[in-house]
């Protein structure tokens, strides 16, 4: 990730995963914008090597909690998609409600502009249908 193109929400903090193993966290962090999924990237210091934290629902759990105690007030969610995942690095897909929290930080939601683009195409089309169907009443 380019630095200049990311919004750090929190810096360094320790969880314990379920087997009872201290992890330092570095830092959690999103890009400044995307199209509305948002990826939740946690930097771990040092190499997981096989253990797949991400997996781990008492990791993910605190995670969450470290995101609430920054303001985040949404529904759990997960680990992203497996390939993301890296050695010092975990990666959890947010639901659309982390947005909200996300745009409070500064995150720009790209999808946004193609939704205002879909509602003047639909109301333009509205305005053609109707005045066909008005057309087609007169005969």
């Amino acid at each position: 990730m380019n630095s200049e193109n990311e919004i750090q929400l929190s810096g360094p903090f320790s969880i314990f995963d379920s087997s009872g193993r201290t992890w330092e966290i570095k830092a959690i962090r999103i890009f400044d914008e995307s199209y509305g999924i948002i990826d939740v990237y946690v930097d771990v210091i040092v190499s997981m090597e096989d253990e797949p934290l991400y997996e781990d629902p008492l990791v993910v759990k605190q995670l969450l909690a470290r995101l609430r105690f920054l303001g985040y007030a949404g529904p759990d969610f997960g680990p992203g998609d497996r390939g993301l995942q890296d050695d010092k690095l975990i990666v959890l897909e947010a639901g659309e409600e982390f947005g909200s929290f996300a745009a409070s930080k500064g995150w720009k939601n790209l999808a946004e502009a193609y939704v205002d683009d879909e509602d003047a195409d639909d109301s333009h089309s509205r305005n053609l249908f109707s005045a066909l169907m008005q057309k087609l009443q007169v005969k």
